[in-house]
């Protein structure tokens, strides 16, 4: 299994990311993390994180994932995004970014953890 990597600080707007460095949203995954960009799966604060953003993480390996809801919970989760985790058996919380980071760091040495991160509203 390779390991989740660190999310080593999280600020309204900026994140830094072990191996990646500083940027405002995150895919993070077992082995690596590159910037989330939600033009390319249509996820916006309404129609929420969608299937596409988290099929990446179980592309890679995820079997526990974090959704983050941003600083301010405005970021929703579409019931398809949902409804891929639980079709694929991986177990999922969905938590404001804050508590989201803290988990998803509590987990990246023992669990093939990923997660989606929002580091705004």
């Amino acid at each position: 299994m390779s390991q989740s990597p660190y999310i080593n600080s999280l600020q309204w707007g900026e994140m830094d990311v072990e191996g990646v460095g500083p940027g405002k949203d995150f895919i993070v995954y077992p082995g690596g993390a590159e910037p989330w960009d939600w033009n390319r799966s249509g996820t916006s604060h309404e129609a929420g994180i969608q299937p596409a953003d988290v099929q990446t993480l179980l592309d890679h390996g995820a079997t526990h994932v974090v959704l983050s809801t941003g600083q301010n919970e405005r970021l929703s989760v579409s019931i398809g995004a949902r409804e891929a985790l639980d079709a694929a058996g991986v177990w999922y919380e969905v938590l404001p970014t804050p508590k989201g980071v803290e988990t998803y760091n509590a987990l990246a040495d023992s669990e093939a953890v990923g997660g989606l991160f929002h580091s705004t509203c």
